[in-house]
């Protein structure tokens, strides 16, 4: 069987590029390794910049997931002893990843895409057409958008290389609160960080839902229970929670330059590249990034260029429009993950200028 179009991977990436190119005419299948819904360890902001993409995306029936959403209006940072308050916005959105996942994927069926669950690739073969190989059967196509994450049998060579320094670990849970600050909230420590926020209103008498995420080095931490030990206001705040689920984990988590192309394949979300979580643009990126691959081989798909044509031009506006985070995450990153005694003295000045941590929490949208 033949498409247009094969898009590996089922998550905000995948799927807004398999609903843009579906929409623009094209023949699309979808494969996805695991089932949903499901729970990822993820941030789960969303930037108000992608809200409206998002809108779209979704099918009518499922929009009420950004009507409904917390908004979150500011970010507070705890480092060093030291509280940092800044302003988001527009204000972002708080959508869990079960709740997003699941509705983009009915969103990616409306639209007229096969898809496929259970379905792990195998391997690809190159040599155009392209020839996608799973478990049970094989396919043809005549492009291939990779949105399989940040690790995955098709990464390249190059970034596995880059796993061979510290190891970092991600975790996640979700935990109930009774009366959790409308904000995005960072505690940082030597060697990690966990943020917390809002993502469902008090119901039942539980108290409000709050994800904790920590992106850690692995001789730091390897459980929640131990991130929370390393942040004293963590600690403490943690004491009043309820568990709601298991936490959930992934490594390698692996910091390199966008690769946006790879073997002719189009790369979207975590394969291009991991952006720094605390920043919570991930998901933005995921579906910014997904819908512009599928805009730049709408005209390959109409016999308007060629597949190298349309991938240059992909490579080309990626950069321009969405370079920018990767870059600026970075500086903030090395800044902000570094010694106590390298930071202090930047934490020590956006402590005096509260307008400064505004400004870079907007200069990494």
């Amino acid at each position: 069987m033949t498409f247009d179009l094969v898009v590996i991977g089922g998550g905000p990436a995948g799927c807004a590029a398999s609903i843009t190119a579906a929409r623009s005419g094209a023949k699309v299948l979808q494969l996805e390794r695991g089932r949903f819904p499901r729970h990822k360890v993820c941030g789960e902001f969303v930037s108000a910049e992608s809200l409206s993409l998002l809108s779209r995306l979704l099918r009518e029936g499922n929009r009420e997931l950004i009507n409904n959403a917390l908004r979150l209006p500011q970010v507070r940072i705890f480092i060093d002893g030291t509280q940092l308050e800044g302003q988001v916005s527009p204000h972002a959105a708080s959508i869990t990843r079960f709740d997003l996942d699941s509705a983009l994927w009915q969103s990616t069926i409306d639209s007229g895409v096969d898809v496929r669950e259970s379905c792990s690739v195998r391997s690809v073969d190159c040599d155009g057409p392209f020839r996608v190989n799973t478990e049970r059967e094989a396919f043809e196509t005549k492009a291939i958008v990779n949105a399989t994450g940040r690790w995955s049998n098709l990464t390249s060579s190059g970034i596995r290389a880059c796993a061979a320094g510290e190891r970092w670990i991600g975790l996640k849970a979700h935990f109930y609160e009774q009366h959790p600050h409308p904000s995005v909230d960072l505690y940082f420590f030597d060697g990690g960080y966990c943020g917390v926020q809002p993502v469902r209103s008090a119901s039942n008498g539980h108290g409000a839902l709050v994800n904790a995420c920590a992106m850690v080095r692995a001789d730091i931490a390897s459980t929640l229970a131990e991130v929370f030990e390393a942040n004293s206001p963590l600690e403490a705040r943690s004491r009043n929670w309820t568990p709601v689920m298991d936490p959930v984990t992934t490594s390698p988590l692996v910091f390199h330059e966008p690769e946006l192309v790879n073997q002719g394949m189009l790369q979207a979300g975590d394969a291009a590249t991991f952006v720094d979580p605390f920043i919570g643009d991930g998901i933005s990126l995921a579906l910014r990034s997904g819908a512009l691959a599928a805009d730049y081989l709408a005209p390959f798909f109409k016999q308007e260029c060629s597949l190298e044509h349309a991938t240059e031009n992909y490579r080309v506006m990626y950069k321009r429009k969405l370079g920018h985070v990767f870059r600026r995450s970075s500086r903030l990153r090395r800044m902000l993950l570094s010694r106590s005694f390298v930071r202090k003295p930047a934490v020590s000045l956006l402590e005096r200028t509260p307008a400064i941590t505004s400004f870079l929490i907007r200069m990494t949208r």
